[in-house]
């Protein structure tokens, strides 16, 4: 069993990265917030919870970089919630660039014997210096009400500013008397919290120290709004909620004693100790309210977790789906068995009763297989948090203005791909702002919004799910692509003549391959779009380009819901097998040659009114047998695949059905080899490569033999 400390230092990487994107969205919607004029001190307290919780988790498993981050940062936001400094530009950007120090940090500290980049310390003496400046003390102007004393007296720093500051913006200030009871005062805490936001700003709550008895306990709760008074009776007021308005003190009256001379002593009769005022949005710190005579937890509740969620290492979960593939083998073993049995007349019932074992064995392996599947998919918005701070960043250098409107953040996708598809799609978000979106003056001269927008959008479609990412901006010309591409020596003039107008687009993905005469801190290298193509094919997937000069750039990402356990079509070809994925297959249908004609040497068929391009696969893996008829008038089947918009017809010898999969890794000497997805151990205990049909469909077309030379599939290294 792996040692305690390495499973707690695993929680704590797993709580700190969960906190630190929590902590993004909220800066993004903090950032949205400012540039509406809008203020939240609800965000801005939550982002100030975040940076304390991670010092405290830092500081207990010594990550002392972190624990010195997130010191300096708590300063910076404490001063923010209390008003001291205000929410500029300055304040927003160090906050960003806090949590993008906080990746770096949490890598470095994984990895042990990873360095620190020496941008950290120089960011920590930044943030250090900043968090020093000296403030100048906000002045009181909370004497126009009559407030008492003894409220005033116990109010925090930050309840304080609150107060401060909603009657400087002129709300005015009610006074909300609820009775509560002690056993759900946290859930009717919450949902009176939850019915006033809209109209205004909880300051502070405190018990008042009567009128409860051993059951209840009666809460006085400070409110500013600017709804009118009828308006929040009719929305608060109920038999055990009461709102009084809090009236205004008349010219020439008595200043309230300051806090720091309120005799707090108790008058006699009350309960010897009050509970201090618990500060807004946490409701956690009334917890420990108990009935005056009872020291202990009060009888009846319970010391159960309100949590019902555990975190699993992914690499677990693989090793279960592993387990389930294997059991998926002995399905199929057990099922050739099975048929066998009761093919035999002497055999025949206990050929039944082996036939009704394997369909429970079926059914609840089917059960466990999707139950895993379940746990493994998660929220594609987790990576569109981090591409609102991504592209917050890039407007900036660019000198850009542009709106990231996200739709379908809930769709769910396999962690691993994931994780995998981050680093894509920052470099289109990237790409989009530096050459597709256009500079303000650009955009209203055409009569553009000033404001440039990227949309992403993800949803799924049968077991697909397909990301895309559309810009407004100048669109992609085509001649100056085929120009480029002439000039930078990737086509020829005759090539580029002879260039479906479909694959012109798709020289934007060729290494080294830019419209940019010189390189900025964002693009110009030719580097990033074709790594973003090689990653997302590694993922089993496919991406379109549609573009149209002066209208904007969509980007079509295709993927699989998952990598981990696939059905697939087991096809044969010559004396080999293969696997292709039911996700990609559209379609199987008998061969017939008659049919096949032969288009700028290529054997196409018309399938449905549409042209379908043929290739045989014996030919192309060059495993065809030369002893038997020409593959070109034999029969057989094609098989329909499809990557993206895109088909293929797949010529085989034979189908033999469909079969649940796991694909394990070709290894280090053939990883880089295309056309191959991995391998997968079969039912009958054959091994059968499983095909990449993205991969297939893009070489085929474009006139490239998939493993003509590295395959090690041709009868004189088979």
């Amino acid at each position: 069993m792996a040692d305690i400390t390495d499973k707690a230092r695993e929680e704590f990487f797993s709580e700190a990265q969960e906190i630190v994107e929590g902590l993004s969205r909220d800066l993004l919607a903090l950032d949205d917030a400012a540039r509406k004029n809008e203020s939240d001190p609800d965000l801005v307290n939550d982002v100030f919870r975040a940076v304390h919780t991670l010092k405290g988790l830092s500081g207990l498993f010594g990550a002392t970089r972190m624990s010195t981050l997130s010191h300096d940062l708590e300063e910076v936001l404490d001063d923010l919630r209390l008003g001291k400094i205000p929410l500029s530009r300055e304040v927003l950007d160090l906050l960003f660039r806090a949590v993008d120090v906080y990746g770096q940090l949490l890598l470095a500290e994984r990895s042990m014997d990873r360095p620190t980049p020496p941008e950290v310390d120089a960011f920590l003496g930044e943030l250090a210096a900043f968090a020093r400046r000296s403030v100048a003390p906000a002045s009181r102007s909370d004497e126009v009400y009559e407030l008492d004393a003894g409220l005033l007296a116990v109010l925090t720093e930050y309840e304080e500013h609150r107060l401060r500051t909603n009657i400087q913006n002129g709300f005015s200030l009610y006074r909300i008397r609820a009775k509560f009871n002690l056993l759900t005062i946290d859930d009717e805490l919450e949902r009176l919290k939850a019915t006033a936001k809209p109209f205004g700003e909880i300051i502070t709550y405190l018990p008042t120290g009567d009128g409860g008895d051993a059951e209840t306990i009666d809460l006085e709760v400070l409110m500013a709004s600017k709804s009118p008074f009828e308006r929040l009776v009719e929305a608060l007021g109920t038999g055990q909620v009461r709102v009084e308005e809090v009236p205004r003190r008349l010219a020439g009256a008595p200043t309230p004693v300051p806090p720091e001379e309120v005799d707090l002593r108790l008058p006699s009769g009350l309960a010897p100790s009050i509970p201090a005022p618990v500060a807004p949005g946490r409701p956690s710190e009334i917890d420990g309210l108990r009935p005056p005579g009872q020291g202990g937890p009060r009888e009846g509740l319970s010391l159960r977790s309100v949590s019902q969620t555990v975190r699993v290492d992914i690499r677990k979960l693989d090793r279960l789906m592993n387990i389930v593939g294997e059991l998926a083998i002995v399905r199929s073993s057990l099922s050739r068995i099975t048929e066998r049995v009761r093919s035999n007349p002497g055999l025949r019932e206990l050929g039944f009763e082996l036939h009704r074992l394997h369909r429970g064995f079926e059914r609840h392996l089917a059960e466990m297989q999707d139950g895993i599947l379940e746990v493994r998919m998660v929220p594609i918005g987790q990576i569109f948090d981090k591409l609102g701070r991504v592209a917050r960043q890039a407007t900036r250098e660019a000198g850009k203005q542009v709106n990231l409107v996200i739709t379908g953040a809930e769709t769910e996708v396999d962690k691993l791909i994931v994780e995998e598809l981050s680093d894509p799609l920052m470099h289109m978000v990237r790409n989009a702002i530096d050459h597709g979106i256009e500079h303000k003056e650009d955009r209203l001269a055409v009569g553009k919004p000033e404001v440039g927008t990227i949309a992403i959008n993800a949803f799924q479609k049968g077991s697909h799910v397909l990301i895309e990412i559309e810009d407004d901006g100048r669109g992609m010309d085509r001649a100056v692509l085929l120009d480029t591409a002439i000039r930078r020596g990737f086509l020829s003039e005759a090539e580029a003549r002879e260039l479906p107008q479909r694959d012109v687009f798709g020289l934007i993905f060729l290494p080294g391959f830019t419209t940019k005469a010189t390189a900025d801190m964002l693009a110009g290298r030719g580097v990033g779009m074709d790594i973003v193509k090689t990653n997302i094919s590694r993922l089993g997937g496919v991406i379109d380009v549609q573009s149209e000069k002066g209208i904007g750039t969509k980007m079509t990402i295709t993927l699989p819901i998952t990598l981990a356990i696939l059905s697939a079509l087991i096809v044969h070809v010559e004396d080999h097998t293969f696997a292709v994925p039911l996700s990609s297959v559209q379609e199987a249908l008998v061969h017939d040659p008659s049919v096949v004609r032969v288009v700028d040497g290529r054997d196409v068929m018309t399938l449905r009114g549409a042209s379908l391009p043929l290739v045989r696969l014996a030919k192309l893996f060059g495993v065809a047998d030369d002893s038997r008829p020409s593959t070109r008038s034999r029969a057989g089947f094609i098989v329909v695949v499809a990557a993206g918009t895109r088909r293929l017809g797949v010529v085989v010898d034979y189908l033999e059905g469909q079969q649940d999969i796991v694909i394990k890794p070709l290894g280090p000497s053939l990883a880089s080899v295309r056309g191959f997805a991995g391998a997968a151990q079969l039912g009958d205990q054959r091994v059968g490569l499983v095909l990449d049909a993205p991969a297939l469909v893009e070489e085929v077309l474009a006139g490239a033999e998939v493993g003509k030379t590295t395959l090690g599939l041709r009868r004189d290294v088979a």
